[in-house]
């Protein structure tokens, strides 16, 4: 496994696990189970998806050491509307997850009047030493810059929603140039918008003997993004670990980020319907 090194240090695996809509039953321990033993180290869980539990009994069922693996969860958008909710969330998810650390806190959205405040209470959290890092997640340009007049810590990393059909390159440029790691959520369109089957990515992945789905994984490491999948099929879950032994050339990432036509699977963070 790769790492990205974040801007205060500490180290996060260039790919992760999203554990979104899998049950924390029986077979969710097994998808915990098979993604280790496929090669992740990372998961990317949240207070909203209801399994942090399943995460952590993972980690503890695999028998290997707890700083072997990088753990993100989030906050939720009714835990930002309580007064103390940002903390008493944290403390809730660390709880659940059994653990007495997360290596990534994050706001999950930026709930308008509310996701400074929240963001203010990720500082302390970071200071207590329980989150070894902190972050955001669906922050657009002006988001952050609204955030910027009010933060002691800048956050260390930015997730949205990044992929060939939505490469929103000012956000990322403007994370990087500030040293904000980008991580892409729906990295392959989560099935829906075809990227499997798109035939430049297709015809690429042809040129070095790799899936589309592994070229697009590969694209986002060579655009300096790290990733979160998401599947509970054990072959697709090796087919994309499996992107770390070969580049793309420029003229292919050039090709790639040419498809962009803005189609998005998850919500504009700047859609007022979507805090409703």
């Amino acid at each position: 496994m790769l790492y990205f090194k974040l801007y205060n240090g500490v180290e996060m695996p260039l790919l992760g696990m999203g554990v979104s809509q899998i049950a924390p039953d029986t077979d969710g321990l097994v998808v915990m189970d098979n993604a280790i033993k496929a090669g992740f180290r990372a998961f990317d869980t949240a207070e909203f998806y209801g399994n942090e539990d399943m995460v952590g009994e993972g980690i503890r069922r695999s028998g290997m050491p707890r700083e072997q693996f990088f753990v993100t969860t989030k906050v939720h958008n009714e835990a930002q509307k309580r007064l103390n909710g940002p903390q008493e969330a944290f403390e809730g998810s660390l709880k659940r997850l059994g653990l007495d650390y997360v290596d990534l806190y994050l706001v999950h959205w930026p709930l308008p009047g509310h996701y400074i405040q929240t963001y203010k209470a990720l500082e302390e959290i970071y200071k207590s030493g329980k989150a070894r890092a902190i972050g955001v997640c669906n922050l657009k340009i002006h988001h952050l810059q609204e955030l910027e007049k009010h933060w002691e810590i800048k956050p260390m990393v930015n997730q949205y929603e990044h992929h060939p059909y939505l490469t929103q390159p000012e956000i990322r440029e403007y994370c990087q140039q500030n040293h904000i790691l980008v991580t892409a959520y729906c990295p392959l369109g989560r099935g829906r918008l075809g990227l499997m089957d798109d035939p430049t990515i297709v015809g690429i992945g042809s040129k070095y003997g790799k899936t589309a789905a592994q070229v697009i994984l590969r694209w986002n490491m060579e655009l300096n993004v790290s990733a979160i999948t998401k599947t509970i099929t054990p072959s697709r879950m090796a087919e994309n670990f499996d992107i770390f032994d070969f580049h793309l050339s420029s003229a292919d990432i050039d090709t790639i980020n040419a498809l962009n036509n803005n189609t998005r699977v998850i919500r504009d963070p700047d859609d007022p319907d979507s805090y409703k």
